[in-house]
């Protein structure tokens, strides 16, 4: 039997979550706040069911700042849109450190 699988956002994860979904909103990326919680909504359900199966990268030294030896994965949300999404790993339990995406931060990984 495998060991369960904890997964945890770290707070200021959370807060820009929901501070993601407002913005998204509020700059017309939605027409309706529902849909910009849905879209977040799918971003978490997508990390809490391929974080602990999908490849996964270290990530590059400028996201130190936000913790020290994580990993990475990618989340692609539409065609324009990929999140990276930051963890520390420690006998199956993930703690979400960081995310951003390719429009604010794609410049800093190599592919």
């Amino acid at each position: 039997m495998g060991r369960e699988i904890k997964i945890a956002f770290h707070p200021p994860v959370v807060d820009y979550l929901e501070q993601l979904t407002f913005t998204l909103y509020k700059k017309d990326y939605f027409g309706f706040i529902d849909s910009a919680i849905n879209y977040i909504d799918k971003m978490i359900d997508f990390i809490s069911k391929n974080i602990h199966t999908r490849p996964h990268k270290k990530a590059p030294a400028f996201f130190d700042v936000y913790g020290k030896n994580m990993h990475y994965i990618t989340y692609q949300s539409n065609k324009q849109t990929t999140w990276y999404i930051f963890f520390i790993e420690n006998d199956n339990r993930f703690l979400i450190k960081h995310i951003t995406n390719n429009h604010v931060s794609g410049h800093l990984f190599d592919d």
